[in-house]
């Protein structure tokens, strides 16, 4: 076994050399934001969906474009609104008058990398038109289905701030995102950074660096990225801690939280963990990498209680407690 992981991390050492061309080129256009770019290529390598939270202006949508742009993928930007509906999303059955009969029209779902821009300010019924594409990555037009391409990843966007005129998610959508990122605000230098590249009217493009198939070929990597018995059982633990909080001596969580985290977060917890080993040029997984992503899967599938919000404890105090409660194999 201490063989194979050993070739698999030589060949995950030449093959992960174009992450950092992705991130050289991603820094022609986006300052600082090292987080949020990270936590992008995890959830394009472990082929998981990302929702984004954070006020206006922090380069959320750029950032998710550039990307695109680098990786050479095909990008959609949908804004969401109260009057938006479901066919605007994934497409609807179009009359030809000519040969009398109707044809799909497909919609702008149809992309490797598809923007939610505010994806809560329109209803739920609007919202839930992504949940067939995000899970099984195909969509339902009429009778007909047709599968999306490959890669896919639906990148959402929330504004934290501004809540009138919103809609909370659906719990079910809510689960099918593997990483909830809060996007922070640059530092003081950064920020000068930003002023001096942005307001001297030279356009700045970024060119791609890399193309899908490299994608494709990175994820069967990570897909066989060595996870042993003792971090699997540390991943469980640490999901089944937030339902049953007191087996693992936190009792004192359990009345602030109201819904523990499902069995997809131990799926996407290890997922997200073999993409992070593989960002570090690892064929195997430690407690490390389970802990450097954990609170971005986890933050938004447990469900605080009015006791806790009472109290102002956030979903993210819950689970910082959690990691430092189950002990680390």
């Amino acid at each position: 076994m201490e063989q194979k992981i050993a070739e698999l991390t030589e060949q995950i050492q030449a093959a992960s050399l174009f992450l950092a061309d992705v991130r050289a080129e991603i820094g022609k256009l986006i300052v600082g934001q090292h987080d949020l770019v990270n936590r992008l290529l995890i959830a394009l390598l472990a082929d998981g969906h990302v929702l984004l939270e954070g006020v206006p202006g922090l380069a959320k949508t750029m950032t998710a474009r550039t990307l695109t742009q680098v990786i050479n993928g095909h990008f959609q930007r949908i804004q969401f609104t109260p009057d938006l509906l479901p066919a605007d999303i994934v497409g609807t059955m179009i009359y030809n008058e000519k040969e009398h009969d109707f044809f799909p029209k497909t919609g702008p779902v149809f992309a490797n990398f598809v923007l939610a821009d505010e994806i809560n300010r329109a209803p739920a019924k609007v919202q839930s038109a992504l949940l067939e594409a995000m899970q099984e990555r195909q969509v339902t037009i009429g009778e007909r289905t047709f599968a999306l391409p490959s890669p896919f990843i639906v990148l959402a966007t929330q504004n934290p701030i501004e809540q009138e005129g919103t809609y909370p998610l659906p719990e079910a959508q809510v689960d099918r995102f593997m990483l909830k990122v809060k996007v922070s605000y640059p530092s003081r230098e950064e920020e000068l950074s930003i002023l001096r590249r942005w307001t001297t009217g030279e356009e700045i493009q970024a060119h791609p660096v890399c193309d899908i198939q490299r994608i494709v070929s990175a994820r069967a990597l990570v897909s066989q990225i060595y996870v042993d018995e003792k971090v699997q059982r540390y991943i469980v633990d640490l999901v089944f801690a937030t339902r049953e909080p007191q087996e693992y001596g936190l009792g004192a969580l359990a009345p602030l939280i109201e819904y523990g985290a499902s069995p997809r977060a131990s799926i996407y917890l290890t997922l997200a963990a073999k993409a992070h080993a593989f960002t570090q040029n690892r064929g195997y997984v430690t407690p490390d990498d389970v802990l450097a992503i954990g609170l971005d899967v986890l933050r938004h599938r447990v469900i605080c209680s009015y006791e806790a919000e009472a109290q102002e404890i956030s979903s993210d105090d819950i689970v910082i407690k959690i990691f430092r409660g189950v002990e680390i194999p």
